[in-house]
């Protein structure tokens, strides 16, 4: 168990207290006002397909903008520097704009309800139920380090006992989604996005100021770290060394391609998030909305990073008592005063909750739509599976306050979740970008692709690269080449089974298959939709043009 250092302790009031009162207040509100839209099953898993894009897409950020954000990141900015970077600019627009240009279509013109169903009528049930549990499990471990992280922050920031923050954080999320749903999920991290950014944009200002802006900053990191530390690119050469433990290659081909296409294309946590909006051309634009903020978050989150650094140069030193992870709490901690700070924790445990809801809603969906329904309990009548939804989320909520003490046991909770990613979404990818372009793909194919390939992965990771059978610098770079593996691994596979079982007839690969269409996507155009802002090439080409600007600056 990591337990925090006694002087992260802030000095919080009753004004405080009260912001965070009033917030929660607020949240529970949502819930209950939710609760009287959800009559069906499709009401409480997909909102009943009625949501306009704008407010999927705020959902659909949001729901990414935890603990994988908040803690991850600016302790990703304080261990390897400005090469952060590369997880939005390279790790997530690319794949957002694939999500809402060429897979959308096959998602929501299918009309499936996850992403586990998708897999169920392109190759049938075996590669359907070892996809639902897979993403199950990796469902509740992910939940687990939004709880972890709002434990820790609760236990440096308040002094609450970590189980307690724990317990407590967790019957919280739990409430609001039994109640709502999805609905009450989605509006709840729209609101949560904007209470975030309330928080995070003072604390880097003020930060900023503190450290003599970015001039201060990188004549500091530069001088104790080295020039590399505060670029982007230098030093990413085949054979050089650098903080990231990484070349260009594994950056590009692990992290920009593998990693980013497999969490962004098939997390359903995310995926919901679309599927929710009220047609096809609002479901396309949902991640196409969602990556103009995403460009602009490092800007609050990886840059703290940096200032804690150089506010707290003994981060991350074996025996300061302080971890990577205690970034933004080392800056809340001598920045923030009272009010201020009360909004600065709020907008943290707003960004955990949004984190672990989009886990434990994505969670309750595909356990009773993939595993329950079809497998377990067939043919009964709808409002039997939206109860056994709640209590779904119910189990989730308990079975992520245990996992939650697993990602106690990593100093940096990037590391973690991207070594999830590796093991979980990555040969999820592979199944599914060469089931959507190939019709000779077969059921068979399907199953062992996915399977070899993440038995591969946790192959490389554990036996490779922690048994020291292979040297690799760091764990992210042990994750961007178990990526590659994974993805390899689970693609030659596919093509070999492929080779000696027998494909689905073609009329079956309808909406299915590129270059087939889906009665589903027939649709009357939405009014307006000749707007430059309402077509999604247009928002998925500025998008990449504006992540692809944003290098210059970090890469000389």
């Amino acid at each position: 168990m990591l337990y925090l250092a006694e002087r992260l302790r802030l000095p919080t009031n009753g004004l405080d207290y009260t912001l965070l009162g009033i917030y929660f207040a607020v949240v529970l509100g949502i819930g209950f006002a939710a609760r009287r839209s959800v009559k069906t099953s499709l009401d409480f898993f997909l909102s009943g397909r009625s949501l306009p894009a704008w407010i999927t897409g705020l959902a659909f950020v949001a729901a990414n903008l935890g603990a994988t954000e908040i803690l991850g990141m600016a302790a990703n900015g304080a261990q390897y520097g400005v090469y952060t970077v590369h997880w939005y600019w390279i790790g997530a627009i690319p794949a957002m704009v694939f999500l809402g240009l060429v897979m959308m279509p096959f998602y929501y013109g299918s009309k499936v309800r996850s992403v586990p169903e998708f897999l169920l009528h392109r190759f049938g049930p075996a590669s359907h139920l070892l996809s639902s549990v897979i993403f199950a499990v990796s469902a509740v471990l992910i939940a687990g380090v939004n709880l972890y992280a709002l434990a820790i922050v609760l236990e440096a920031l308040l002094g609450w006992e970590q189980w307690i923050a724990i317990v407590v954080a967790g019957f919280f999320v739990l409430a609001y989604i039994t109640l709502g749903g999805l609905s009450s999920a989605i509006y709840t991290e729209v609101l949560q996005f904007f209470v975030i950014l309330a928080a995070l944009i003072p604390l880097t200002i003020v930060g900023l100021k503190r450290v003599g802006g970015w001039d201060g900053i990188s004549d500091t990191l530069s001088g104790k770290k080295g020039e590399a530390f505060m670029t982007a690119w230098d030093g990413t050469g085949i054979g050089s060394g650098n903080p990231l433990g990484a070349n260009w290659l594994t950056i590009v081909l692990g992290l920009g391609f593998v990693m980013s296409f497999g969490y962004w294309t098939t997390n359903f946590a995310e995926v919901q998030r679309a599927l929710s909006a009220k047609n096809l051309s609002a479901a396309q634009r949902t991640p196409l909305i969602a990556a103009f903020p995403k460009i602009l978050i490092p800007a609050v989150v990886v840059i703290p990073g940096l200032i804690a650094l150089v506010m707290e140069p003994a981060l991350g030193k074996p025996g300061s008592g302080l971890e990577y992870n205690d970034a933004i709490p080392v800056l809340m901690r001598d920045l923030l005063p009272n009010g201020v700070l009360g909004i600065a924790v709020t907008g943290l445990l707003a960004a955990f909750m949004a984190g672990m809801a989009a886990n434990i809603s994505s969670f309750n969906t595909v356990f009773t739509n993939d595993i329950w329904r079809p497998y377990l309990k067939k043919d009964k009548p709808d409002s039997y599976y939206v109860t056994t939804a709640r209590w779904t989320t119910v189990v989730g909520v308990l079975i992520g306050m245990g996992t939650a003490f697993i990602a106690s046991s990593f100093s940096n909770i990037m590391n973690y979740l991207q070594t999830l990613f590796s093991f979980f979404n990555v040969p999820l990818f592979v199944v599914f970008i060469i089931g959507m372009f190939w019709k000779k793909t077969t059921p068979a194919a399907g199953f062992w692709g996915l399977l070899s390939g993440t038995v591969a992965a946790m192959i490389n990771y554990f036996w490779f690269y922690k048994q020291g059978v292979i040297e690799i610098p760091s764990d992210q770079g042990a994750n961007f080449v178990s990526s590659i593996v994974a993805f390899v691994v689970g693609a030659v596979v596919m093509f070999v089974v492929t080779m000696v079982t027998k494909p689905k007839p073609v009329e079956q690969l309808a909406g299915l298959v590129y270059g087939t269409v889906s009665p589903g996507l027939e649709e009357p155009p939405e009014k307006g939709d000749d707007a430059w802002y309402r077509k999604p090439a247009l928002l998925g080409w500025g998008a990449v043009i504006l992540a692809a600007l944003c290098y210059i600056p970090f890469s000389f």
